[in-house]
């Protein structure tokens, strides 16, 4: 089943996850700074639309309240983020890697790795 979308909440929900494992809903809202914390409904409400979504589960009960896991990794996440970028470029990752490079956002180390995977893959798609 391919990652479904998410939005820059549920992602940001999703990083409490990555970071901590497992946690409440209190945990989660209470996990954002003070000043841009969401209201604890609607993190409520975006966690179980992000259950409907099969990208967080419960695990346990504890007391009245749930704990809730991610179910989708955070590379699997990152990477549908990425294809959806690049299908707004016709899928040319060339303005992208263009826009990194003016920016400075693109290293001279993250080429050379680039440059690295590419070749490992390279090797594996000839054997």
């Amino acid at each position: 089943m391919p990652t479904p979308r998410l939005s820059k909440l549920e992602f940001q929900v999703m990083e409490v996850l990555w970071a901590k494992g497992e946690a409440s809903i209190r945990e989660i809202q209470e996990s954002f700074p003070a000043r841009r914390r969401p209201a604890y409904t609607t993190v409520q409400t975006t966690v179980y639309r992000m259950e409907t979504k099969q990208v967080v589960r419960r695990v346990r009960k504890v007391g009245n309240f749930h704990i809730f896991a991610a179910t989708v990794t955070r590379d699997a996440a990152q990477r549908r983020l990425i294809d959806d970028l690049l299908a707004l470029f016709g899928g040319s990752s060339q303005p992208v890697m263009a826009h990194l490079i003016e920016s400075g956002k693109l290293t001279l180390d993250d080429v050379k790795e680039a440059e690295k995977t590419l070749r490992k893959l390279s090797k594996e798609g000839e054997s």
